[in-house]
């Protein structure tokens, strides 16, 4: 099927909707492209294959940020971790702890977690967690899964996974 890539541009600030038809004869009214540019800056609106240019790339550095901000002190999963833990493969983020009284906190998340999905993303590595993190964070309301490994005194017992409703409280 052939597409056809429409752009808008303000500033910077440009939108590639790939999802019209090649044969769309239509166009684009400035109010539905507000409205349309609202929806896609709220994350109500997921299209495949949209670029949005100038929105910064996701670094190691703004992730951990993220993840302070949420209220947790986050690493990626390395071979030394997977044994500590009794993980079956080296993948994930793990929580080496929660900050006090923050969101992560009030969720219920605890250290030695390992973040495997937020708002419905898989976490695979430290920059999926902060992707995710950036776009759950200005909801107020997300949902954490967690798996919990378990202790060394329950034996015979296999880890968890369990899910924490977030709820960013306003000042």
């Amino acid at each position: 099927m052939m597409w056809k890539d429409w752009y808008w541009k303000k500033s910077e600030f440009m939108i590639t909707l790939p999802f019209l038809q090649k044969n769309h004869t239509g166009f684009l009214c400035p109010g539905f492209r507000i409205f349309l540019v609202g929806l896609l800056c709220l994350g109500l609106l997921n299209v495949p294959g949209l670029v949005l240019a100038g929105a910064p790339e996701m670094t190691e550095d703004r992730a951990f940020a993220l993840a302070e901000e949420f209220g947790v002190d986050v690493g990626e999963v390395d071979e030394e971790i997977r044994k500590i833990l009794g993980l079956l493969k080296a993948e994930g983020v793990v929580v080496f702890a929660v900050i006090g009284n923050t969101a992560a906190d009030l969720a219920g998340i605890k250290s030695k977690s390992i973040i495997k999905e937020v708002d419905g993303m898989e976490i695979h590595t430290i920059l999926d967690l902060g992707k995710a993190l950036e776009k759950a964070l200005p909801t107020q309301n997300f949902s954490v899964a967690t798996y919990e490994p378990a202790d060394i005194d329950d034996q015979g017992i296999g880890g968890g996974l369990n899910f924490h409703l977030v709820r960013i409280q306003k000042e």
